[in-house]
């Protein structure tokens, strides 16, 4: 029913500033507009909606990720931008904090600068 119309990803926020200078200046998502109730993004024809919220807690799992085409390059790429990526112990991550799931896909994640984790994906 749905899978004919676009998706609109929403993200909290507690701080707009911060929020849009990660986004726009460390991502490179482009900017559409503040529309008062939220931040607008868009990601390869994507809109992402940064909502401010008053307070929240961060939840451990992934709210929004990435699938790109060589994750080995962009985890170094988001570094060089001051990205910092997790680490986790309860299963194995390479050098770049990369995990590689028994089938092959690959996922590495990263928290934006209200604790939302956020990640990036290979998929073979």
């Amino acid at each position: 029913m749905l899978d004919s119309f676009n998706i609109v990803a929403v993200v909290p926020t507690t701080d707009f500033g911060k929020a849009q200078q990660f986004y726009q200046q460390v991502l490179g998502l482009r900017f559409v507009k503040d529309d008062g109730f939220a931040l607008v993004f868009r990601a390869n024809g994507v809109m992402i909606r940064i909502v401010k919220v008053k307070d929240f807690k961060p939840v451990q799992f992934t709210t929004l990720g990435w699938e790109v085409p060589d994750i080995e390059k962009m985890v170094p790429a988001l570094e060089a931008r001051g990205v910092h990526f997790e680490r986790f112990g309860f299963f194995e991550q390479d050098k770049l904090g990369i995990w590689t799931a028994p089938n092959g896909d690959k996922v590495a994640w990263f928290k934006d600068p209200d604790g939302n984790t956020l990640s990036l994906s290979q998929h073979v």
